[in-house]
């Protein structure tokens, strides 16, 4: 589903004027933060705190879609009359969802699946206002070059990447493991698609058009 998309089923719905209230960002994720102030734009951290557990059959895009709009949604009740973003990442090898390894050794084993192939990252983010509702979905596909249980201890001891999806942090040293890197927008890939986010500031007022 393209942000295009969505502003075209909700075309007849009013946009509010800018204010000086700052979105919310429902994250916990400072790399989101740093990445929403790179825009200039007032905002205000608020965890969600939700179940991020995959249901049953669901998939990596799937999931990661219902995720940032159930992020969005919870942290919304707390702030009704604000625009309140939410974002969820998924990296995905095969029909593999690839989480963030919390500890060395799941990302030794997450990095080893990743050698040699092509992971999907979806990224996806809603956007939940006073007046409607945006939704975005980036899929940007790393190839990975093949990786020696050297270059893996190489990488995991320079870039701490433990609460990356998939223990890739591709701002980082991170970018040594790839061939290459196919995305329309390469800011998805760190955890927020600029581009889109931008454009959807400045739909609602809280960026210059």
């Amino acid at each position: 589903m393209s942000s295009d998309q969505v502003k075209e089923n909700q075309a007849s719905t009013p946009v509010s004027p800018a204010s000086n209230k700052p979105l919310i960002l429902a994250s916990g994720s400072r790399y989101r933060r740093e990445m929403i102030e790179r825009l200039q734009v007032p905002v205000l951290a608020i965890a969600p705190g939700i179940d991020e557990s995959r249901t049953a059959g669901e998939s990596p895009r799937a999931l990661s879609i219902r995720l940032a709009r159930q992020k969005a949604a919870h942290v919304a009740r707390q702030y009704p009359d604000h625009w309140v973003l939410g974002s969820d990442q998924v990296a995905m090898l095969g029909d593999e969802a690839l989480g963030k390894p919390g500890n060395i050794e799941r990302a030794r084993q997450q990095l080893g699946a990743c050698s040699g192939s092509t992971v999907e990252f979806q990224t996806a983010m809603c956007l939940l206002g006073p007046t409607k509702r945006l939704e975005h979905l980036d899929t940007t596909r790393v190839r990975f070059r093949a990786l020696s249980p050297t270059s893996i201890e190489d990488y995991l001891s320079r870039d701490s990447a433990l609460d990356c999806a998939g223990s890739f942090k591709s701002e980082g040293f991170g970018i040594t493991l790839t061939e290459a890197i196919e995305s329309e927008d390469p800011s998805a890939l760190i955890g927020l698609p600029l581009i889109a986010l931008a454009g959807w500031l400045r739909s609602i007022g809280l960026m210059v058009s």
